[in-house]
């Protein structure tokens, strides 16, 4: 059974096989019609069952309409619906319900131990649709757009500047699976994870960590950035604002970078902060073609699930 946990646990042949294969479902949809299903309904009568602890809104979009398109149906739950957790109910309980009533899960969650747990259990796939540690369904769609406006991402630079977060940990991992060079900008106190750090490090892969934004940016191929404060942020937000103040994308930054580059942002986005409006609603701004992308990728992501199953 496949389950789609983190892009370090899949193999570089297949990754490129999702990427390809979401490729061709978006050259082959020769209509504008947002529910009619792709000509071939790979997955009539399959269920989809997305599972919502965090708050969504490109997920939930993507997800929906590309089970629909692919011509399965879906349903949506969230947590405090459930009664795991809040009910006393166990999750391997909540596992063997899940598998029951569904043909594969995608979970949305906070703890990325919730994921690994839940994929033990269940005796369907599962897919990461975002936790704390990591979030590789955006990265495989950015890889995607990359390519469709720049060509092959391999051997190409891409710079992070922002916060060492989860999707700078599937980067990191992207980096390593499509052999791309990777310049990751961020305070000393927001690192990306040591175990990512030491998986990419012991797989060679092209990255390096600064803490200039500027060093980062130098003659990229693309500028990627995230919010400064994510969903579940606790602490001294003020704090964390003030160091992050030097590492905004802004249009002095994007002139450091290749004069055809382009910028990506996973989005929601906070304007005026980790970005300037005149850079995410400018002309090298690639964003709304990127969260267009999460479509077509999730149903490159489920047929391969559902293919291994």
């Amino acid at each position: 059974m496949k389950h789609f946990l983190d892009l370090s646990l899949i193999e570089k042949k297949e990754l490129r096989q999702i990427v390809e294969n979401s490729k061709t479902r978006k050259k082959n949809r020769n209509n504008k019609g947002k529910v009619l299903v792709d000509k071939d309904n790979p997955l009539e009568g399959k269920m989809l069952l997305m599972v919502f602890e965090k708050p969504s809104t490109r997920t939930r979009l993507s997800f929906d309409l590309a089970m629909r398109q692919l011509g399965g149906q879906t349903i949506v739950i969230n947590s405090e619906n459930l009664h795991v957790g809040i009910g006393g109910e166990t999750i391997e309980d909540t596992a063997r319900i899940f598998s029951v009533f569904s043909d594969i899960i995608m979970l949305r969650t906070f703890e990325h131990n919730t994921l690994l747990k839940f994929s033990k259990l269940l005796t369907v796939p599962i897919i990461n649709g975002l936790t704390n540690d990591s979030h590789p369904c955006q990265i495989l769609s950015d890889v995607m757009t990359f390519e469709e406006i720049k060509g092959s991402i391999v051997g190409k630079k891409i710079a992070w500047v922002g916060d060492g977060n989860n999707v700078t940990n599937s980067l990191i991992e992207a980096a390593a699976q499509f052999d791309f060079e990777l310049k990751i900008a961020c305070p000393k106190g927001y690192m990306p994870s040591k175990k990512v750090i030491a998986w990419a490090k012991k797989k060679k892969a092209d990255f390096e960590i600064l803490h200039d934004a500027k060093d980062a940016a130098v003659n990229a191929d693309c500028i990627m950035t995230d919010k400064w404060i994510s969903m579940g942020d606790k602490g001294n937000l003020s704090k964390k604002r003030k160091a992050f103040k030097h590492f905004q994308v802004n249009e002095k930054l994007m002139k450091v970078a290749k004069k055809d580059a382009i910028f990506m942002h996973d989005l929601p986005a906070q304007r005026g902060e980790e970005v300037s409006a005149g850079v995410i609603d400018g002309k090298q701004s690639v964003v709304w073609q990127q969260a267009e992308n999460r479509l077509h990728c999730q149903k490159g992501i489920i047929e391969w699930c559902l293919k291994g199953k």
